[in-house]
């Protein structure tokens, strides 16, 4: 960097202090400005022409920042909270369908009667009573077995490495559920 292009940049710093403050209204806004424009003005030294004007290149640099980070700031929301980033942000997607796959397979591991008597409660929605009927048990025989089936499920759950992932398995129990569904339009 030459002498002379050092020298100017430090005699316009007046001049590009009070230019920054008309424009920002703010002194440490300006000082801000000020050094952005010099540190810019440094890194592309190589493109101002020696013997044009110094302080017009300056100021074309300063005004150009200022009103870059202008635009800049009417897209910013001020969220020191973080609230606002939070509720941008998505869980992964994917979670839910290998918790569902897993779901889906551990069904299978129930014994049928467990089976039968949870999609009738669990999700075909019928009583205690009916589901009784429907499997021809006493109303305590299926609380139990609704009871158990939830317990082996809670329990696969916590053990997701325990749960074959088989895809006839998967099948099996879509359907299931499909039917249990059916029953309760």
């Amino acid at each position: 960097m030459s002498t002379g292009f050092k020298e100017g940049l430090v005699a316009a710093i007046p001049m590009l202090r009070a230019f920054a403050r008309s424009l920002s209204g703010n002194r440490d806004r300006a000082d801000d400005l000020v050094q952005e424009t010099l540190v810019k003005a440094i890194a592309h030294r190589d493109k101002y022409r020696t013997g044009t004007n110094l302080h017009a290149w300056l100021v074309t640099i300063l005004r150009n920042q200022y009103y870059s980070e202008g635009r800049r700031r009417r897209r910013e929301v001020a969220d020191p909270e973080g609230t606002y980033a939070a509720r941008l942000s998505e869980p992964p997607r994917h979670d839910g369908a290998l918790a569902m796959q897993d779901f889906l397979a551990a069904l299978q591991t129930l014994p049928e009667d467990q089976r039968e008597a949870l999609l009738l409660v669990g999700v075909s929605e019928f009583s205690y009573e009916d589901a009784s009927i429907v499997l021809d048990a006493p109303v305590g025989t299926v609380k139990s077995r609704v009871s158990r089936a939830r317990a082996r499920l809670q329990a696969l759950a916590l053990d997701a490495h325990g749960i074959p992932r088989d895809a006839a398995a998967i099948a099996r129990s879509t359907a299931d559920l499909g039917r249990a569904l059916s029953l309760t339009a």
